[in-house]
Parts: C-alpha cells; structure tokens; sequence
C-alpha cells in the first residue's frame, strides 16, 4: 500500500524504445505509472539529465565487450538523474512527504540495462537514493546534476559505499587535492566541469583541458590554466602533475601518464581501452578507477554547495521530454557544455 495524491489516471508519457539503434528509435508514447513498492517514492518528473550511459544502453552499450552487454526487456525507458516532486510514499517511508521537491541518480549501476526508467513523467525510487532538491536552483539544473557530480565527487573526495569494484581489483582511494596540481581532461563536459569546481574548492591549482570556446566558462568556474586541446596537445606541454582526471578516459588515457610527476595518480572516468598498466608502474603512477553509484544521503550533502552557488550546474541545452530524440541528436554532436535536459511541464 502507499500514501499518494489522486492522480487522473494511472497512464503517463515515457520515452520508450523496441529496439536498439540511434535517437530515431526513441518513442514518445503512454506507458503505465510504476508501481510502488516498499522502501519507494514516486516521483512527478519536472526534469530529467542525460548521460552517457543513455545513448550508450539506447545503443545496446555496442562498445562493450559482448559478455558485458545488456540483456534487457523491451520496450526499455531510459535515463537516472531525475528531479521533481514527491507524488506518492510507500507505507514504511517516513523520510520524505508528499510535496517534496527531490532529486535523485536513480538505481545505478544496479538498474543501468533499463530499470532506473527516468524519461517519463512519473518514476519509483528508492528512498535511499533520494535527496531534498537544493532550494536555491531550478529543477532543469537539479536534473543536471546527479550522476556526473556524484562521478566526479566518489572520483576526487569521498567513495561514499563498500561495493566491490566490478572494474578493478582494488578499491579506488581519492588522493590528497589542496596545495596540488590537478589537470581535468573533457572540462566542459558533464565530469569535467564539476570536477575542475571542486579541485578549485578543495585548493588544488587547476588545468582545464578543453576547445577554445570554453575557456571564458572554465576560468569563470576556477581554472587556473587552460588548454585548448584543438591547439596543443595538453601531453606535450604539461609535466609534473599531481592528479589528472581524464573525464573522456578509454582508448587514449593513456598519453596522460607523461604528464604525471612520480606519486602521482591518473583517474580515468570511463577506463575501458586503457592498455598502460607497465608504463604507470615503471612511472611509479598509480591509475585508478570506479564506478558511480546511487547515494541519496551523499547527494543531499552536495546538494548545499549546489544550494549556495558553490558549485554550479552548467546547462547545455534543455528540450522537451516529447523531443528527447533532438536532445540525443545534441549529444552526439559533442563539444557539450555542462549538461542537456529534458523538461517535463
């Protein structure tokens, strides 16, 4: 059973797909409100934030290797990063009200071949994952923030779980950031540019790598160096680096390993490719990663640096939830700046 507003009907609009393939096979269409089961909220949808791991599951996650791919049902909603409103709270929930503005990273990586089911109006969370939406921002920016600050926050200062790592041996360790030199790879995107803000904040001097467009953007959110990447490739001008977040990470990762100093640590966010492992050694280079996971009681801490303008949401573009193909056609077009939304009147 669960406490909830009337609501018209028990229909709502999803984005839903049959099969895999690009943006032309998501569907904007009636699909049924989810049911709620204990330990949830359901959540009125203002706003959702897109992610890699969307066109990655819409695509079938081609890229990985095919042990790894998904076995999922059709038809299959995408999407985590939600903000909206509390519609609905299952008996055993005593956290949150109906009427709550929330936001939250929903069932990753746990739901990540098609359960966390974020493009629609209506979505079930767990209450665990869950945070008060930060009062001081909108929705579309609250959508905008929770996987990619979440990645770069569990990457740069606090894991925030136990869970194994499914991608290395060893558990990942943040490193130390005040008084260091930290160079952030892909600054403009999603990771990037809340990484370079919290290197700034946590008092580390900050490189941003990036195309010439953003640099007024970086140098506004705390770079103190920039590198137009179109220009100079960043490893061959940098050396004695700290720490470098490579927020693109795979395949090419590896050329950052010159422009680290002895001791010091490459994070790649996306590891896959990466084939470097002897070099890091002989360079005396720790390379380490993780997996970004859902933690709403992490996410409500952030959330008061979002709150006070501590750490910005930049947004790239916002469409409507009925044109979620258009926004996925904007991610393909790369050079993103911060993050693309959907809107849901």
């Amino acid at each position: 059973m669960a406490r909830e507003k009337v609501m018209p009907n028990k229909t709502m609009k999803a984005i839903r797909q049959y099969q895999f393939g690009g943006p032309d096979v998501l569907r904007f269409e009636d699909a049924s409100v989810p049911a709620l089961k204990a330990g949830e909220v359901l959540v009125r949808v203002h706003a959702v934030g897109l992610n890699p791991p969307d066109w990655y599951l819409r695509d079938g996650y081609r890229s990985l290797p095919p042990e790894w791919q998904p076995q999922t049902d059709f038809p299959l909603i995408l999407g985590t990063d939600v903000s909206g409103v509390v519609a609905a709270v299952a008996d055993d929930i005593d956290d949150f009200v109906i009427g709550d503005e929330v936001c939250s990273m929903v069932r990753f990586p746990e739901g990540m071949f098609g359960e966390s089911r974020a493009y629609a109006e209506y979505v079930s969370v767990p209450a665990s994952q869950v945070a008060l939406k930060p009062a001081g921002i909108d929705h579309a920016h609250a959508a905008g923030a929770p996987m990619s600050l979440l990645t770069a926050w569990q990457f740069m200062v606090e894991l925030g779980h136990h869970e194994p790592n499914p991608l290395q041996s060893s558990r990942h360790q943040p490193v130390p950031l005040e008084g260091r030199t930290v160079l952030v790879n892909g600054a403009a995107g999603g990771v990037g540019h809340f990484a370079v803000q919290i290197a700034k904040l946590k008092g580390a001097h900050v490189i941003a790598v990036a195309s010439g467009k953003h640099e007024a953007l970086l140098r506004e959110l705390g770079a103190d160096e920039f590198i137009d990447y179109t220009k100079t490739p960043p490893e061959d001008v940098v050396r004695d680096i700290d720490l470098v977040i490579d927020a693109l990470g795979g395949p090419t990762t590896g050329r950052f390993l010159s422009t680290l100093k002895r001791g010091g640590a490459l994070f790649p966010i996306y590891p896959l490719g990466f084939d470097g492992a002897e070099e890091a050694a002989k360079r005396g280079v720790t390379v380490s990663t993780t997996q970004v996971r859902s933690n709403g009681a992490q996410l409500l801490e952030i959330g008061r640096l979002l709150d006070d303008g501590t750490i910005r949401v930049v947004v790239d573009s916002v469409y409507s939830l009925a044109d979620a193909r258009k926004a996925h056609e904007r991610a393909a077009e790369g050079h993103i700046q911060g993050k693309i939304v959907l809107a849901i009147e």
